[in-house]
Formats: structure tokens, C-alpha cells, sequence
């Protein structure tokens, strides 16, 4: 019998993988991105002081007010995408490392990636 690890074990890795070579600083911090099945998360890291500076997801009550069909599909994404922006553009954040978190591109973490760049933030 094979024994396989799960998806979510196997994304971890992938992860942690990634996260080897990825850091965010002070000037250039890291947006990390994470989904479940219900909601989808995004927040702005600095590495360096180990904080996060700001975060958006669908699961805050800010997006239970808007009239979205579902908190998991490709509009949530690209919703939470571009309130993530906004708050760092409020911040004072311009450019950002981008950390998809184990997931392949695409789909809801292009469409939250694509929002993050149309509201100003640069990769």
C-alpha cells in the first residue's frame, strides 16, 4: 500500500519550500495568502519585526455586509484582494512580495493577486 500525504500536508511543504527564499522587510513586506473551503484570508507581513501590518478576509464582518453569493469564489477573492490593497496603499506600502502559501497560481489566488495589482500594489 502507497502511503500518500494528504493535500494539505503536501501544500505545507510546498509552503515551507517557498518560504525558505521569500521574506518580507520593513520596505518590501510579504503578502501571504491562505483559503479554506469556507472564506479566503490575505495579510501583509513584515518578517523582519515579525508583525503583521494589516490582513483582510472574507470571514470579517466588513464583507458579510456586502452582497457577495459566496466567500469562497473567484469576485470574494478578488474582493479581499483588493481591500488588502487598499489598506496597505493606507499604510503607506507600495511594492510587496507576493507568498501564495503552497497553491498553485491560479484561479481565486491569481484573481486575489490581479486585484492586489489593479489597486495600486506592485509586486
Amino acid at each position: 500500500m502507497i502511503n500518500k500525504p494528504s493535500r494539505t500536508l503536501a501544500r505545507r511543504k510546498r509552503h515551507y519550500k517557498l518560504r525558505r527564499n521569500l521574506a518580507g522587510t520593513a520596505k518590501r513586506p510579504r503578502l501571504s495568502v491562505f483559503k479554506s473551503n469556507k472564506h479566503i484570508y490575505a495579510q501583509i507581513i513584515d518578517d523582519d519585526a515579525k508583525r503583521t501590518l494589516t490582513s483582510a478576509s472574507t470571514a470579517t464582518l466588513a464583507f458579510k455586509d456586502t452582497k457577495l453569493e459566496s466567500t469562497s469564489n473567484l469576485e470574494a477573492a478578488k474582493a479581499v484582494g483588493a481591500e488588502v490593497a487598499r489598506k496597505a496603499k493606507d499604510l503607506g506600502i507600495e511594492t510587496i512580495v507576493f507568498d501564495r502559501g503552497g497553491y498553485l497560481y491560479h484561479g481565486k489566488i491569481k484573481a486575489l493577486a490581479d486585484a492586489a495589482r489593479e489597486a495600486g500594489l506592485q509586486f
